[in-house]
């Protein structure tokens, strides 16, 4: 079973072109290290502590943690008490606003969390935009068998993952309060209506 991810998210090859022919959870699963490369290879422009990034025309707004590894690109804005976490890659002009939490994964360029937001474990492409509140999960807390699947060429598969949010396609809309269960696959210019809850694969 193989999900290609440039199949959803047209630019991420330009920036992981070694796990471009990976499956998403397997990207997430690699993040940290992923990070740990990238950051060892930037130059000019940003402003590196340790294992976190940040470009120096980034904004970021006080009393947000970042744990890293971390690299936050040109012209991206971190409200007030977001938290970064677990290796979390933030592409150019990407916003990630007040009281969002984000663990483990990749966000690319012009795509928007507006306040309030628990991401985990996912890609998403560019130019998504989720409204407040919504939310993506990464792990069965409400089933015995913590193994995720998703639903791909009309069926279940299992990702044999058992921390997996959601891989979401470039210019795709998630409303208020919207729920999306671990292993939402979303192809590009999908709408979730507000207070929706997807649960793609179900037991």
């Amino acid at each position: 079973m193989n999900v290609n991810i440039r199949d959803f998210i047209k630019n991420f090859e330009m920036c992981f072109s070694s796990v471009a022919n990976d499956s998403p959870w397997i990207v997430t699963q690699k993040i940290r290290q992923l990070l740990d490369e990238k950051i060892a290879l930037l130059r000019g422009g940003y402003r590196i502590q340790g294992n976190i990034a940040i470009h120096e025309s980034a904004t970021i707004e006080e009393h947000t943690i970042l744990k890293g590894p971390v690299i936050i690109s040109a012209n991206c804005f971190v409200g007030a008490h977001a938290y970064l976490r677990g290796g979390v890659f933030l592409d150019e002009k990407v916003v990630v606003g007040p009281g969002c939490e984000v663990k483990s994964s990749v966000i690319m360029a012009n795509t928007a969390l507006a306040h309030f937001n628990f991401v985990g474990d996912s890609i998403i492409g560019s130019y998504v935009n989720m409204e407040a509140g919504s939310v993506i999960a990464n792990h069965h807390n409400d089933r015995e068998n913590k193994m995720i699947s998703i639903f791909i060429g009309g069926k279940c598969e299992p990702t044999g993952a058992d921390k997996f949010g959601a891989l979401i396609g470039d210019q795709s809309k998630i409303g208020a309060n919207a729920v999306l269960s671990p292993g939402t696959i979303l192809n590009p210019r999908s709408m979730v209506k507000r207070l929706e809850l997807i649960e793609q694969c179900k037991q």
